[in-house]
């Protein structure tokens, strides 16, 4: 079975439990629940990307921390620009061979392919901070932050089908994207290390992988939880000065 189809099963289902019902049962992430193959996937992919974060400081050479700022670089404009801003929310429009381009670059990043990455962000923005939000902090700071990542039977369960995406499901790039995703992040794992061995892969993929995901994580943890708010809001969005030097050179804030 492809992951492709894994991801249909996954987000075709109706949801069996209410909203309601599963906060009160609150799940745990680990155990005392199902877990699909789509969940293995993306654990798997999480755990090789942090073992090799922790691998990093015993290949250290200049060169690979040069391969840490391009890759972490080239993700950030590819998850912001185009997940983010261009995909997710259509903020402008750019020739087609650009969008595709950048949703490649983004693809690179580690975080998922577009039509998954880009329906959950819409449905945070539908349903922010309720029952229903993929990542809310109110489930607490450290499910907001990674571990949502994991259960993809209690996304279904609360935002059901992905039905947000149909102008992405409409392209064909996208399909062969989802469908391929694997298969593009072991190329680049091979070619790192055809470049510059365990040292371009454990700060490439590794070092730089790892900071861009937590970047990107710490807008739907500690910024729905800690800093300050200039303006009242119906959600619990905050601003918070450190993670905003970061986020904001590539305009990954909401």
């Amino acid at each position: 079975m492809s992951v492709t189809s894994t991801v249909e099963e996954n987000h075709q289902k109706n949801p069996s439990t209410p909203p309601e019902e599963e906060k009160k049962k609150r799940r745990w992430v680990f155990w005392d629940r199902r877990w699909r193959r789509l969940d293995y996937v993306k654990f798997s992919a999480s755990f090789t990307v942090h073992s090799l974060a922790l691998l990093a400081p015993f290949y250290f050479t200049w060169s690979a921390l040069w391969v840490t700022f391009l890759f972490y670089t080239i993700g950030g404009l590819g998850i912001t620009v185009s997940y983010h801003r261009n995909l997710a929310h259509r903020s402008f429009k750019v020739p087609k061979w650009l969008e595709y381009l950048l949703a490649y670059c983004a693809l690179l990043a580690i975080q998922g392919d577009p039509i998954d990455w880009v329906s959950t962000h819409r449905y945070h923005h539908q349903f922010t901070d309720s029952e229903r939000d993929p990542h809310s902090p109110k489930e607490g700071f450290w499910f907001s932050h990674l571990l949502w990542i994991y259960d993809s039977a209690y996304l279904v369960q609360k935002c059901g089908r992905r039905a947000n995406v149909e102008d992405l499901k409409r392209q064909w790039f996208y399909r062969f994207l989802q469908k391929t995703v694997l298969f593009h992040i072991l190329g680049l794992g091979f070619i790192l290390f055809y470049l510059g061995g365990m040292s371009f892969v454990t700060w490439g993929m590794g070092v730089g992988a790892a900071l861009e995901v937590h970047v990107t994580c710490l807008i739907n943890s500690l910024c729905h939880i800690w800093g300050t708010r200039t303006w009242k809001t119906n959600d619990t969005s905050r601003n918070v000065w450190y993670v905003n030097i970061d986020s904001n050179i590539f305009g990954l804030c909401t």
